[in-house]
């Protein structure tokens, strides 16, 4: 059931990617960014009163369990870590193509891992250290094919945020692992429903702070932001996807390593949309470095088994 819910949630992230990368031409990052977070809070809303308020939820996989300072000081510490990771990610989106975003994306796997490795101090057998090293090849060839685009991996600030909000979103996942495994197990045991819909909440009211003191007052020295359905397609998709990942981490034999792998098989969809619809180019030096990537995806797979 876990890594049913895993490929959905994949599929999902795959359409997120490319609803937000339309939502961001020509548009402002900062005002859609805040819209994002405020449709997503929106959705998670009823959730949150309708479980407060009544017994309609109890017993479904849609009920939000209460929780004290004790909980939601973990959550406040997550709604940083996601906000910097979308932040950094939306600015590198708007600036590149997305069949070069996907497969940088693509590598957060095997952050995951090494961050594993020197936190929580496990070891990675050969399969795995197969998959890693394919990545970090992957990545030099998609340099190579940056290049023919006026990309530069060394010195292009775009490419540095969008490693970066790969680096955020690996400890991000490694966080989500460690905040919904029991207690017995040494985690927080929290609620995935009360992560989910609070962590939205969090991100709205950082974000409007955000909104109010950067780009409000520059508003009209900078990118105009115009309304585009592609932003609530956004949310829909975002808030989808994270529910059927939160959902298949919560099930007792989910593998974070196995579901944070399978996700990253998103960038598949994504490439299809961004070869089809934005008509991006050097699609067959791209379509190898994809390759590589979901090849080393597979070793880390048959390695974490």
């Amino acid at each position: 059931m876990w890594l049913l819910l895993a490929f959905l949630s994949a599929a999902l992230l795959g359409c997120y990617d490319t609803f937000k990368k339309q939502a961001l031409r020509e548009n402002a990052v900062i005002p859609v960014l805040t819209f994002n977070t405020l449709f997503s809070s929106l959705i998670f809303l009823p959730f949150i009163v309708f479980s407060a308020q009544s017994t309609m939820l109890d017993g479904t996989i849609f009920h939000v369990e209460t929780g004290g300072w004790e909980a939601h000081k973990y959550i406040i510490v997550k709604s940083f870590i996601v906000l910097g990771s979308w932040v950094l990610g939306y600015f590198g989106m708007k600036h590149l193509p997305l069949t070069i975003v996907g497969p940088i994306n693509a590598t957060r796997p095997v952050m995951v891992l090494i961050g594993a490795l020197l936190v929580f101090g496990e070891r990675l057998n050969v399969w795995q250290w197969v998959g890693v090293l394919m990545a970090i090849v992957s990545f030099f060839m998609l340099s190579r094919s940056g290049k023919k685009e006026g990309i530069d991996f060394k010195h292009d600030h775009w490419i540095y945020m969008i490693v970066g909000a790969a680096a955020l979103g690996a400890v991000s996942g490694l966080y989500d692992k460690y905040l919904m495994a029991p207690v017995s197990e040494g985690g927080v045991g929290l609620n995935r429903m009360l992560v989910q819909s609070w962590y939205n909440i969090y991100q709205l009211l950082l974000m409007t702070v955000i909104l109010m003191l950067f780009w409000w007052p520059k508003r009209k020295e900078t990118t105009p932001f115009h309304w585009s359905w592609s932003i609530l397609g956004v949310s829909l998709f975002l808030s989808a996807a994270d529910f059927m990942y939160f959902y298949s981490l919560s099930l007792p034999t989910a593998m974070i390593s196995i579901v944070s792998m399978i996700r990253r098989g998103s960038v598949v969809v994504s490439f299809l949309f961004g070869a089809l619809f934005f008509h991006e180019k050097n699609l067959q030096a791209k379509a190898l470095d994809l390759a590589l990537v979901l090849l080393g995806m597979v070793f880390l797979y048959i390695g974490s088994r």
